[in-house]
């Protein structure tokens, strides 16, 4: 009984140290993104209204996202770090990528827009690096709109304003 024990003690120990002296992946403190994804989600009429757009990323020191308290400058409505997730809406209208900026919802409002603010995953403890998915709800049908593919440019930002690459989807066809 006592072997069993020991080899379980070894084994525990071999796994401890192996995973104790694993470098922690290092990444640039600009953020990175890559295209994972994009899954179209259909109404009760058959058509694609929603998508979730999947992004790999990963950021050095661990300030991307904003508090719900992040409203003064540079942070406040009126600036363009407002938002942190920032996306360009294309379609292919008679062959040639256009891109579109939807209209008001009513008079005297903003345009309406896909942008939209990452809540803070700034992790707790000493190591801040970043590594993960985003996964972004969109509304993927333009009501304004008889063209059916589209594509995304996407970008974000961190709480230092250092703005990662930029990624394109690939086209999207959608069910209107």
């Amino acid at each position: 009984m006592k072997m069993r024990s020991t080899k379980v003690h070894i084994a525990l120990l071999l796994w401890v140290l192996f995973f104790a002296c694993r470098e922690k992946p290092e990444f640039s403190n600009v953020p990175y993104i890559e295209y994972s994804g994009f899954d179209a989600i259909t109404n009760l009429e058959g058509k694609d209204s929603i998508g979730i757009l999947k992004l790999y990323f990963t950021d050095g020191d661990g300030d991307v996202g904003l508090s719900a308290s992040d409203t003064f400058p540079p942070y406040d409505k009126a600036s363009e770090y407002y938002y942190n997730f920032f996306i360009d809406y294309f379609e292919k209208q008679n062959g040639v990528w256009t891109k579109v900026v939807l209209p008001p919802p009513f008079p005297g409002a903003d345009s309406l827009t896909n942008n939209s603010r990452i809540p803070n995953l700034t992790p707790d403890g000493p190591n801040k690096t970043l590594e993960g998915e985003i996964k972004m709800q969109l509304f993927t049908n333009n009501p304004f709109s008889a063209f059916d593919t589209v594509r995304y440019e996407v970008r974000i930002c961190d709480r230092a304003l250092n703005m990662s690459n930029t990624v394109r989807t690939p086209e999207i066809l959608l069910r209107k």
